[in-house]
């Protein structure tokens, strides 16, 4: 994921929670990725690298999904729409499970009815859009989905083919069925109104490490 050959001519920025030393070997074996550390949080995590980034647009990039080879083709064609203010990745799961595929089908309608991507589509932002709504809102679960309603205000949601593979290693572990339940019970308890101070008691466990490029 941090191949030169995939992220060449980009800047690449990981923040990682303050203290972390679990990634010291990656560090070292990556000395050209500058290497933040910010307070616990997903969200508190993201706008630090996008405080230490300088393109025109930012990509969030959680620990553990991996960009399509040709993922410049799409912010290119974003750019070239300035009508555009975010942008997402295809969900894709790395399993040959067809509880897999059946959740990838779902994602894609989730998209395609509502416009609301989840943050492991690797979404990308305009820095002027994302500076223009504060960046994320600091909440501690569903940060994604609040940052998509508030740029969505601000300009269209470009969709790219392009698949973001996400590894599906916590959906073994926690069983296929009984994590995307938990997955919909959140969501819906969130657009119904419940505090995210509220649901994060009842989320799976988080990365903690996110990636911006």
């Amino acid at each position: 994921m941090l191949a030169s050959t995939d992220f060449a001519r980009a800047e690449v920025i990981v923040a990682a929670t303050a203290g972390d030393a679990s990634l010291d070997p990656v560090r070292a074996a990556h000395p050209g990725i500058v290497w933040l550390e910010a307070p616990r949080g997903r969200a508190r995590q993201m706008n630090a690298g996008a405080a230490a980034a300088h393109g025109r647009w930012l990509i969030f990039l959680h620990a553990d999904t991996r960009l399509p080879r040709d993922w410049r083709d799409a912010i290119e064609a974003a750019e070239r729409d300035p009508r555009v203010s975010l942008g997402c990745f295809r969900f894709a799961l790395d399993s040959r499970s067809l509880f897999a595929r059946a959740i990838e089908i779902g994602a894609r309608l989730r998209v395609t009815a509502f416009g609301l991507p989840y943050g492991d589509q690797a979404l990308f932002v305009r820095r002027d859009a994302f500076n223009a709504i504060g960046g994320y809102a600091d909440i501690p679960i569903m940060e994604d989905v609040d940052l998509v309603g508030r740029l969505r205000a601000k300009g269209r949601l470009f969709r790219s083919s392009l698949p973001a593979v996400t590894s599906a290693r916590r959906w073994e572990e926690d069983g296929w069925i009984r994590r995307t339940a938990r997955h919909l019970a959140l969501i819906v308890r969130y657009l119904a109104g419940t505090p995210p101070e509220r649901l994060v008691r009842l989320a799976p466990a988080r990365n903690r490490t996110r990636m911006y490029l």
